[in-house]
């Protein structure tokens, strides 16, 4: 879609008053949930392709990055003038608007640190602390479009061993030991992201029990699940890439080639009983049900999507329940 040269002239006035718009309608209820961390606008207007969070006090601003005529220096003054906007319809200083281009991807591209200020804050989400760096990464370390999903694993979570695969940040770990959880264990393969599970764990005051009941283990997923033995998790997240080719795994990730694969093993180490949660935001994703074995299989994506994501295809999730004894 193109972006033209009007845009620069008039049409700001419109993207204002939407986003004015959006925001009395979004806050209102965020407010009323006791939620802080949200989604005001996701693409609303054709020529205003950007995606606004709210973290609290600070904003997250991405735009997707479309064909348009726009000269750099316009395009510059027009993404400027976009964020003097949603600074003073939102009400936070200038410099707590911060900015990404989403690019499109293609082929296996895959996103990269864009940044190394380090503005890393603490906010909160259903009385928990959760550590985001809203300036160095595309994506800000907590994925607001899984706030549902956390929800519902921490009210099964008591009394569970608990897995988390492709575990990122570590939230859901953070939501599976609130929620009272025998053990958590958390398997990524960056020690970055492994790194930013333990800060979160201690900033919610399970300092103590890390490496004693809430285990961080820097590993390749699919070699991870060769050294499972039946039955050792009554509660499993995987939330995997959509493709990853990083240097320290063995073989590369392609979840639509790979997740039967990985779900049959994630079953034989998940207690007769025992509950899988699988999210997938590839959006051409096709689960192969028929040759996924030993579990019964719903779809939860509309439960799992918050009220605040107009995009109601932002995620795919899936619910699967252990069957025998």
């Amino acid at each position: 879609m193109d972006l033209t040269s009007s845009i620069m002239i008039g049409d700001l006035s419109e993207f204002e008053n939407r986003l004015q718009k959006v925001d009395r309608h979004i806050s209102k209820w965020a407010r009323r949930q006791g939620i802080t961390c949200y989604r005001i606008y996701d693409n609303d207007l054709t020529n205003f392709p950007l995606v606004i969070d709210r973290y609290e006090q600070a904003v997250h601003v991405a735009e997707y990055q479309r064909h348009h005529s726009l000269g750099d220096n316009q395009h510059q003054e027009w993404l400027e003038s976009c964020l003097d906007i949603i600074a003073k319809i939102l009400e936070v200083p200038r410099f707590l608007v911060f900015f990404k281009e989403r690019k499109r991807q293609k082929g296996q591209q895959q996103y990269e640190k864009v940044d190394t200020e380090k503005q890393q804050r603490l906010v909160q989400e259903n009385g928990l602390n959760f550590l985001v760096n809203l300036s160095d990464y595309l994506d800000t370390g907590l994925f607001l479009d899984h706030r549902n999903t956390r929800q519902m694993l921490r009210e099964q979570a008591e009394g569970k061993h608990f897995l988390n695969l492709f575990a990122y940040t570590g939230s859901f770990t953070v939501y599976a030991a609130a929620g009272g959880a025998l053990t958590t264990t958390t398997v990524d393969l960056s020690n970055t992201y492994l790194d930013w599970a333990k800060a979160n764990l201690v900033v919610n005051n399970f300092a103590d029990q890390i490496g004693k009941k809430h285990y961080l283990i820097k590993a390749d997923v699919k070699q991870y699940l060769d050294s499972l033995r039946p039955g050792q998790f009554d509660l499993v997240v995987m939330d995997p890439p959509t493709f990853s080719n990083s240097k320290m795994m063995r073989e590369e990730l392609d979840t639509q080639r790979d997740h039967v694969g990985l779900l049959n093993q994630v079953i034989f180490a998940t207690r007769p009983g025992g509950t899988i949660y699988f999210s997938t935001n590839y959006r051409s994703f096709k689960l192969d049900e028929a040759n996924i074995k030993g579990v019964e299989i719903e779809e939860i994506s509309q439960r799992t999507i918050p009220q605040d994501f107009k995009n109601k295809k932002i995620h795919r999730c899936f619910r699967m329940q252990r069957v025998g004894r």
